[in-house]
């Protein structure tokens, strides 16, 4: 069994390649090896003529259930320039996703939450089955989704983004498709016939003209981020995690206890 935290392969002929997220005992819940392995792949094909579109799934029951709770343990009590890193990883894998030369799909089944969430909005296409659930989870455990904010409110608006942001609730595939989380919604068994449609169509497409388009979307709205506004995304999240809330918070996960202030 291949344990390495992210599987790339090449599906077929044509340059599609499959990043499947690979952690599936712990419900390919992110780490910073995790994170490593996204951005390393991506930065890899970017530039590489023979890829023409990476698709993202998960293994096992669930697509991405947001970040290892241990390693965001550690992360809480780091030092101040580890915890930074750490939170730096999540925001430049994102980063790297949305601005991604190349189009780019998630298959979103079981779980997403967190930064799944955040995969979901930097995808050009998002489509996900009827049996999905979603939530963007981080306030219930002390922490803040910085990192993954800006990408969130591109997708969905500030209107949706503050709602689910900030009650942490969960929501099903049709709620996902009705805020712009998603695309599609479809069956299990008919979800994979859907991609193939849509990829046979971009696969039309200039690869060249592909790439000037969502460069050129992302800057003409002001969606490419700079070193600043990363590094600002990055220290939000870290202090936050580092606070006493941020502590309790991740203490009451482990522990399967409700945290104080609820």
């Amino acid at each position: 069994m291949n344990t390495e935290p992210v599987l790339l392969t090449q599906r077929d002929a044509r340059g599609i390649v499959t990043a499947t997220l690979n952690r599936p005992k712990l419900n390919n819940a992110y780490n910073g090896e995790m994170l490593e392995a996204l951005i390393s792949g991506m930065e890899a094909m970017a530039h590489d003529a023979s890829v023409r579109g990476l698709v993202i799934r998960g293994a096992g029951r669930h697509f991405q259930a947001g970040a290892d709770i241990n390693w965001l343990n550690e992360a809480a009590g780091a030092t101040p320039e580890a915890a930074h890193a750490a939170s730096m990883l999540t925001t430049r894998a994102m980063q790297v996703l949305n601005e991604f030369p190349k189009p780019t799909f998630a298959v979103i089944h079981g779980a997403c939450f967190g930064g799944g969430t955040g995969i979901a909005c930097c995808v050009d296409v998002a489509l996900a089955t009827t049996e999905a659930s979603f939530g963007i989870s981080e306030v219930r455990v002390g922490v803040a989704p910085t990192p993954i904010s800006t990408h969130m409110v591109h997708a969905m608006g500030v209107r949706h983004t503050r709602r689910y942001a900030i009650t942490g609730e969960r929501f099903g595939p049709e709620e996902a498709m009705r805020i712009g989380l998603v695309h599609e919604v479809h069956a299990p068994d008919a979800i994979e016939a859907r991609l193939e449609e849509i990829i046979s169509a971009m696969l039309l497409s200039s690869p060249t003209a592909i790439a000037m388009t969502k460069r050129s979307m992302l800057g003409a709205n002001g969606w490419l981020l700079d070193a600043r506004t990363m590094d600002q995304l990055a220290y939000e999240s870290w202090t936050q995690r580092a606070s006493d809330e941020g502590r309790e918070g991740l203490a009451a996960f482990r522990e399967k206890r409700k945290p104080r202030w609820a």
